[in-house]
């Protein structure tokens, strides 16, 4: 028995045994022993139409797979196409299975796997517990400066820096600090936050003042101290969701054109209508309103 896959509108006989034969992918569970409890119909025709927004040349190198347990891709195939692929087809995607002349694309996509991993264990033991203190105490959001475990913070009480630094939560963490210098990871960190219902979320590096370098004395006795500031990561996210912005509008006072001066005419305005009536406000101000 075979039977016709369309992908891409292209048709693909094969036999559902080699599907079979890998229960833990779509394609086994599709043609497994719970195959007529299945939500795949076939068409008119008795195809199966399949794997929509996959091409066929992709799916063709998928098929592999299920013949010799390796997937051999060839030059022109997209390694983050082949990765979507094999995610859609519940095809585990790992050194064991893939195999490409392009070890770049292809460890850069297991780096992926692992930072996705790691950022999930980091949220968890490091920066889950300086939000929930956040909310605790009523903030609707969290910025998070990453410091290595080398760091001091020596700020004078006096003169603290300015910017609102005070406000900031700090993390020593010089694992979190290594992880957040590269780009891709920060990129995971993001769509790890995003997929946990975060909003608002800004990751990237800043200037972070550590300890006072010097004070200026400035003219009438004001003095002035100048930190040291090193760059490190941050990471900045809120908790509400857009939805729940209020819906309040304040509007803005503005000087009709018609009345040149609201404090003279006063009264006259309620009891003479016609002022209005000969002076209508003009078309940029209604924009504004």
């Amino acid at each position: 028995e075979k039977v016709t896959l369309v992908v891409d509108g292209t048709r693909f006989a094969v036999n559902p045994q080699i599907f079979t034969a890998h229960p833990d992918t779509m394609l086994g569970r599709m043609f497994g022993p719970g195959r007529e409890y299945n939500f795949t119909r076939p068409n008119e025709k008795g195809e199966y139409e399949i794997a929509e927004g996959i091409s066929s040349a992709v799916f063709r190198t998928v098929l592999d797979y299920y013949k010799t347990g390796i997937i051999n891709c060839p030059d022109g195939i997209s390694i983050p196409d082949l990765r979507d692929t094999c995610d859609y087809l519940c095809i585990n995607f790992d050194f064991n299975t893939i195999k490409c002349q392009d070890l770049s694309a292809l460890l850069h996509e297991l780096s992926n796997d692992g930072a996705h991993k790691q950022f999930d264990s980091y949220l968890e033991e490091l920066i889950l517990p300086i939000m929930v203190d956040s909310a605790r105490k009523g903030e609707r959001e969290c910025h998070i400066v990453v410091l290595t475990d080398e760091d001091t913070v020596d700020w004078d009480e006096d003169h603290p820096p300015p910017m609102g630094e005070e406000y900031s939560q700090i993390l020593y963490s010089s694992k979190l600090y290594r992880f957040f210098k590269y780009i891709e990871n920060r990129d995971v960190a993001k769509a790890v936050l995003k997929e946990r219902g975060l909003k608002n979320i800004r990751i990237g590096i800043e200037g972070y003042p550590t300890c006072k370098e010097k004070v200026k004395r400035r003219p009438g006795g004001r003095s002035e101290v100048i930190y040291n500031y090193v760059q490190r990561p941050f990471i900045q996210m809120s908790w509400e969701k857009e939805e729940g912005k209020s819906r309040h509008v304040d509007f803005q006072c503005v000087r009709s054109k018609s009345l040149t001066n609201l404090v003279t005419v006063g009264d006259d305005v309620l009891e003479d209508h016609e002022v209005i009536m000969h002076h209508p406000p003009q078309v940029d101000e209604l924009d504004r309103l």
